[in-house]
């Protein structure tokens, strides 16, 4: 009843015109974020806090920082919604976390149900974001405590469990889907040492000595490949027109989508609470377990609009996890907390435990505007979808053009680096022989993101433990997290081998 009284408490404080206008905004702003592949909520975030500095100036120091960081994080979880636009509209992910949803939203797109798919995110997105809201405001304390306990050797094996997990997206081949996961890490070590300073992987190129950016290969290995199978393919020619069908999602999709949303908003609220992790593994996780309790596996890949709504449930709800670490621990466990949480210093105020007895004003204000910035998204999205839908009404002949225009835009705008772009374009070329091979795609690129984490966390286990890989066996929460990546592996293959000898053992009676 307290939390509640706090709440309240913090809803007045949102619901003032001053604030409702920078939610408003924030959220706006971040939808577009998400949207254009390329600039992401980091960049996004920090980009308006001289902004959000400006137009503060003259109030006093605590609304200054309510007001300011209400309108950031409105960027955060708004871009979030704006994600899944580009990644089912034109097959490109708007942000990490979106890549999931181009499994089955870009084929519900082409199936002529691209404004079923993104009604299904904002309503997805919406749900998420209220339960994540709902689940700050109560279990913050005690769920940042048990997160807390997590330590090197746990997180690097909660990464390991995420890779093998992968397995689950490789169809017909789990051997395929670990050699892309493979690749991906090899991609991710690609650059400098942070620690030693040698070259790794560089080829002598100075301009792998940053690393390869998520970005390029992203776009590359989605959009660009798809490019690349229309024109090879010829599809081009025909100018067939793809159907939007239908804008809202019908009674059946709803019912298809509720519990799919559920079990994905939980998932990614959890997995937000722990540091590191972020939305991109919350949603991978969530498209699995939909496979695995679905009774139309089949259709996983094929255009299910449960393999939209989950993906899309857990990264909004990781969003809203994520601020747990940052406002009652000040650990940000994202990039973007961790530039909100620069934000808060700024203003002379210091997430951790105190934030809510010293600041009660600010930390109020932002969970009761997150429930605010949750509506006004779903107002501002759903009556978009008939716009965004309308995108993929355009003929190939002329929507492929402005698919390579957003691409080189987008990423050539992170680092202004023409081998960049060779870089994308190679990766496309790439992903085209190898998804016509059966290579899955997403493990790739799930290895690429999670593979600095694995890294450093491997490096602070060993520097925590003297070397000792031992203690990765020894520590219970990682020891269990490693059994369950193992038999993540193991049972998949045992089983189909002994359904193998099963088939052998008949046909030899």
């Amino acid at each position: 009843m307290e939390s509640l009284h706090y709440l309240l408490n913090g809803l007045s404080i949102a619901i003032q015109p001053f604030n409702l206008f920078f939610a408003f905004f924030g959220c706006l702003i971040g939808t577009l974020v998400g949207v254009l592949p390329g600039i992401g909520p980091i960049s996004g975030v920090a980009l308006l806090i001289p902004v959000t500095a400006t137009m503060t100036s003259g109030l006093p120091m605590e609304q200054a920082a309510t007001s300011s960081i209400i309108l950031l994080a409105g960027v955060y979880y708004g871009a979030m919604y704006g994600g899944s636009t580009t990644a089912i509209l034109i097959n490109t992910p708007g942000e990490n976390s979106s890549v999931c949803t181009t499994l089955d939203g870009y084929q519900m797109a082409k199936q002529g149900r691209a404004g079923a798919a993104l009604a299904i995110c904002a309503i997805g997105s919406f749900a998420a974001g209220l339960i994540a809201t709902a689940g700050l405001v109560f279990l913050a304390q005690p769920l940042s405590e048990v997160a807390l306990k997590f330590g090197p050797s746990a997180e690097f094996s909660l990464m390991i469990l995420g890779l093998c997990a992968l397995s689950g997206l490789a169809g017909k081949s789990v051997t395929k889907a670990l050699i892309m996961t493979v690749l991906g890490l090899l991609l991710a070590v690609v650059g400098v040492d942070p620690i030693t300073g040698v070259a790794r992987l560089t080829f002598g190129y100075s301009e792998l000595y940053s690393g390869i950016e998520f970005l390029t290969i992203a776009v590359g290995m989605f959009a660009i490949a798809e490019v690349f199978k229309t024109i090879l393919t010829s599809d081009y020619v025909s100018g067939e027109v793809i159907k939007v069908g239908k804008v809202m999602p019908t009674r059946k999709d709803l019912k298809d989508s509720a519990m799919p949303i559920l079990r994905g908003s939980l998932i990614g609220f959890f997995k937000g609470i722990v540091p590191g992790s972020g939305a991109t593994l919350a949603s991978f996780l969530a498209y699995l377990v939909e496979k695995k309790v679905s009774k139309n596996k089949e259709n996983f890949g094929k255009g299910a609009i449960e393999g939209v709504a989950a993906p899309e449930a857990a990264n909004n709800a990781a969003a809203g996890g994520a601020m747990i670490p940052l406002l009652t621990l000040g650990i940000p466990g994202t990039g973007t907390t961790a530039v909100l949480m620069g934000a808060l210093i700024m203003y002379n105020i210091t997430p951790g435990p105190l934030l809510f007895q010293d600041h009660p004003q600010m930390a109020w204000g932002l969970i009761a505007s997150m429930i605010v910035g949750n509506f006004m998204l779903l107002i501002l999205n759903l009556p978009l979808v008939k716009v965004f839908a309308k995108v993929i009404e355009t003929p190939p002949k002329y929507l492929i053009p402005g698919i390579i225009a957003v691409s080189i835009f987008g990423v050539y705008a992170v680092q202004l680096s023409v081998f960049n772009l060779l870089l994308m374009i190679a990766s496309g070329v790439a992903a085209y022989y190898l998804a016509k091979n059966d290579y899955p795609i997403a493990p790739a690129v799930l290895g690429l993101i999670l593979g600095p984490m694995i890294e450093n966390n491997l490096r602070r286990a060993m520097n925590l433990y003297n070397g000792d890989y031992s203690m990765f066996l020894k520590d219970p929460v990682s020891l269990v997290f490693l059994i369950i990546a193992f038999l993540w592996i193991a049972v998949p293959v045992f089983l189909k081998y002994r359904g193998k000898n099963v088939i052998t053992e008949e046909e030899g009676v």
